[in-house]
């Protein structure tokens, strides 16, 4: 089996923020998705953020998982521009990379390509009506997808404001313009989404809580009370997802309930990956 090296791109003090709020580790996120898929994958889970982080190994890893994060791209701080780099190192390196929401930024910013707060605002519990591009529609990460316009957890205000040449729009709504992308660089090939497969009902939830004030400052929740309803209704649904009047009040379906399309392009990026594992000389390794 592949060995992954998950990133978990939050600082020091984005962590602690989640941690009070009850929401997961982003990098256990990822490593939970991941061994729901291929239990017998090996993994480690690294904070690029942090200034003591070192990877030594990096040859010895056959994918890159990166996860969300508080931080912003177009920051000029050594958190961010250690995390550029790691990136570009994975793409002179050629190891495959798959990742969300900062993830999408951070692969466009390292090959080329820029980022800016969105000017539409920022989108944040779900991501609505996601619509495929002619190319995301022909494209195998899409594979399965029962109608080509969809819902997808959320939660970002900065976005990308263009992708490097090698890049291809494969998704977008009327909030994002780049919803998801696939990218070629170098040796490179890095499949990033704006949106978060894997997120559930209890993140949102807990996120809320993290962004709370902002929520209401910028006009998406109406008031303290309005955001404490919209909490404990997506807590409730994640435990009980069958119920008809959190689903009719929250409009949501199967896009974000079904774990298996919501895992639907991580599990085609995996599928990609192990065969590619099994063929390319680039991924497959001498251990």
């Amino acid at each position: 089996m592949p060995r992954f090296l998950i990133l978990d791109a939050y600082d020091k003090d984005g962590r602690a923020a989640l941690a009070a709020a009850g929401a997961t580790e982003a990098g256990t996120l990822y490593r939970n998705m991941l061994m729901h898929h291929l239990p017998d994958a090996t993994t480690d889970i690294v904070h690029p953020a942090d200034p003591q982080t070192r990877i030594d190994d990096l040859d010895s890893y056959d994918a890159m998982l990166w996860t969300g994060s508080s931080l912003t791209i177009f920051h000029d701080v050594p958190e961010v521009a250690a995390q550029i780099e790691l990136a570009r190192e994975g793409y002179r390196r050629g190891i495959p990379a798959f990742g969300s929401c900062w993830a999408l930024q951070l692969a466009a910013v390292a090959a080329g390509g820029t980022c800016h707060k969105n000017p539409n605002g920022r989108e944040f519990g779900l991501a609505r009506k996601i619509t495929l591009t002619k190319a995301g529609r022909a494209h195998p990460l899409f594979a399965g997808r029962p109608h080509p316009t969809f819902d997808g957890f959320t939660s970002h205000f900065d976005t990308v404001a263009s992708l490097p040449g090698s890049g291809t729009i494969l998704a977008a709504n009327a909030i994002t313009d780049i919803q998801a992308a696939d990218i070629f660089h170098q040796k490179g090939r890095f499949f990033a989404l704006q949106y978060h497969p894997e997120y559930d009902f209890r993140e949102i939830a807990a996120l809320a809580e993290f962004r709370g004030g902002g929520l209401i400052e910028e006009g998406l929740i109406a008031h303290d009370a309005a955001l404490q309803k919209f909490i404990d209704d997506c807590a409730n649904l994640n435990d009980a997802p069958m119920r008809a009047d959190l689903r009719w009040s929250l409009g949501v379906d199967e896009d974000v309930l079904d774990m298996a399309l919501r895992h639907n392009e991580f599990i085609n990026w995996l599928s990609w990956l192990v065969v590619s594992h099994a063929r390319s000389a680039s991924i497959v390794s001498a251990k």
